[in-house]
């Protein structure tokens, strides 16, 4: 190699080995148990982890019921970094990206995962409004949110639904620092046409 030519490997193939093996005696023990033993052990997780609680609540529940309790919890932890019903929003955007992420992974329904993802960003939209102007890698996870938001709505067809909250969001940024408008404006007329 040529100096500075270099490969990285994002995960070493001893990682790879790790999680077959671990995988494979997985396997392997679920395989030797009885119909009553897996239950047993499901039951126990379900009572441990509250993941699993929430795994099966939307996968067991009508989606109208189960998913959509979910979904106000997790936008509930999403507003409660931005703009709680009491004191001062702490903006960790960690924590907010984190509730979205773990919806993500037990919701069936698409338009409860946009939902959440242009909730977030009206949360940080209203934010930055009532407390001024924030930093950049704010307005970044903001404009990485909103992309996200947008690609998804344009894939799985939710456009009719998602365009009045998406072109509102545009509307309200106007004189918001860092180029925040202009970004979310340029991305809105990547993926649904002008926003006037």
């Amino acid at each position: 190699m040529m100096n500075g030519d270099f490969k990285i490997n994002p995960q070493p193939p001893i990682i790879f080995f790790i999680m077959a093996v671990k995988l494979f005696a997985l396997h392997k023990y679920l395989d030797s148990a009885s119909r009553e033993e897996l239950v047993k052990e499901i039951n126990d997780l379900y009572k441990l982890f509250p993941a699993v609680q929430e795994y099966y609540q939307a996968k067991l529940s009508d989606v109208e019921d189960g998913e959509d309790a979910l979904l106000k919890k997790y936008k509930k932890i999403v507003k409660n970094e931005f703009m709680p019903d009491r004191g001062l929003g702490k903006a960790r955007l960690s924590i907010a990206r984190k509730a979205i992420a773990d919806f993500k992974k037990i919701a069936k329904n698409k338009n409860n995962i946009a939902d959440i993802m242009v909730y977030y960003v009206e949360m940080g939209v209203e934010f930055t409004n009532a407390y001024g102007d924030i930093d950049e890698s704010f307005y970044n996870s903001m404009e990485g949110m909103y992309d996200a938001a947008c690609e998804y709505i344009k894939i799985h067809n939710l456009t009719g639904v998602f365009i009045q909250r998406m072109r509102q969001m545009v509307q309200a940024t106007s004189g918001i620092g860092w180029g925040f408008h202009d970004d979310l404006s340029d991305m809105f007329h990547n993926y649904f046409g002008k926003y006037e």
